[in-house]
């Protein structure tokens, strides 16, 4: 079976490193992910991903990530059953991640124009006889 999942945004929380009763590092923290669709006149809506690393993966983000950081993972998708304290029926689903990667810094992306969107009218005077197709 397949369970692969693989996510880029921004951390929204500063994650805090934990260690269990045995020994073992682990952290939790929350990715903020942009919908690739955004319906007209709408702002854009993100999701919130909750995700958890283990071991080096988790000390590997505790010295390298900080709220706003891009990041961009591969895990997988756990879920949890649970009951709440009023009783009732629960799941947590949660990205455990495996592998993660450095996709620039907030700053970066403020200050070097190649991280700019393009301009959309930039494109406008192009004839179709210009295009190679």
């Amino acid at each position: 079976m397949i369970n692969s999942v693989v996510i880029m945004g921004r951390l929204t929380y500063e994650p805090e490193l934990r260690t269990t009763s045995n020994g073992l590092s682990v952290i939790s923290f929350q990715i903020a992910c942009d919908r690739q669709y955004q319906a007209h006149g709408e702002e854009r809506k993100s999701d919130f991903i909750d995700c958890r690393a283990w071991r080096q993966t988790a000390e590997f983000i505790s010295r390298y990530f900080h709220k706003g950081s891009m990041i961009a993972l591969a895990g997988a998708i756990q879920t949890d059953n649970f009951t709440d304290n009023n009783g009732n029926k629960r799941k947590s689903v949660t990205v455990v991640a495996n592998n993660v990667s450095f996709c620039g810094s907030k700053e970066q992306a403020n200050n070097n124009p190649s991280f700019a969107p393009p301009n959309p009218n930039e494109f406008e005077d192009i004839d179709d006889e210009d295009l190679p197709f």
